[in-house]
């Protein structure tokens, strides 16, 4: 479970966040969704202890993340962009560095490797080089490491981005999966239709506040409106989230 409580934080002139409160429960898929510059990624750098709030706090399964980051950390696991893989690496290698560096010991990143090379179907190229990777395999490799850890919160930042159609297929298809064996996950993003198809929970931000929060359709009943996109946009009260 991920709690958020409080949270403020300016970043140069700009109120980045603003006393904005949330929980994203295990066992459910919570999206965090806004218009460009509404806090998201701000939110989900603090959460996960790349920044440090002006006030409030993040816990991770009940462990505050400033106060205890190495411990709340081996409670996530944290997709990053799957173009950022270290190419000259397999993904057995790199996803055993990274199981490593979240406490496990060599014996134990070794298996927990294998197990989820086995788990995401990867035993094929786990022992080829990144480089020249499909995009599919890139996103593969980029979860294996968020979670071969057994993290029980996962945090994705726009995780479709970039993805073509059936690797982002397969993403949905492994975040529903991940949401089915209990796990807390949660992601921003853009894109309408994906909110709507995946999240039990919709937090909709908005200069760096919580506007409303709801599953797709309690948003499009509390708005009156048919679609996720038109409640979202009577929601932040401008066409501009249109773009974000």
């Amino acid at each position: 479970m991920i709690k958020v409580c409080n949270l403020s934080k300016k970043i140069g002139d700009v109120q980045a966040l603003n006393n904005l409160s949330f929980e994203a429960n295990d066992g459910q898929i919570t999206g965090l969704l806004g218009p460009n510059g509404a806090g998201k990624t701000t939110c989900l750098r603090t959460v996960f202890g790349l920044l440090q709030a002006d006030e409030g706090h993040a816990e991770i399964d009940g462990i505050d993340v400033a106060k205890s980051p190495i411990q709340a950390k081996q409670q996530l696991g944290l997709f990053p962009d799957p173009f950022g893989l270290y190419e000259r690496l397999t993904p057995r290698e790199y996803i055993s560095y990274f199981a490593e560096l979240n406490g496990l010991s060599r014996t134990q990143a070794k298996d927990a490797t294998q197990k989820v090379l086995t788990e995401l179907h990867m035993d094929d190229i786990a022992d080829r080089r990144c480089k020249g990777f499909s995009q599919g395999q890139r996103m593969k490799t980029a979860l294996a490491q968020a979670i071969v850890h057994q993290p029980t919160n996962i945090i994705l930042d726009e995780p479709t981005r970039g993805l073509d159609v059936m690797s982002t297929r397969v993403l949905r298809d492994l975040l529903k999966a991940l949401k089915e064996q209990g796990h807390c996950v949660l992601f921003s993003s853009h894109v309408m239709q994906e909110v709507a198809a995946l999240c039990d929970q919709v937090i909709v931000m908005a200069e760096g506040k919580v506007v409303a929060v709801g599953s797709p359709d309690e948003l499009c009943q509390q708005t009156g409106k048919d679609s996720l996109e038109d409640a979202f946009i009577q929601l932040i009260g401008t066409d501009e989230g249109i773009a974000a």
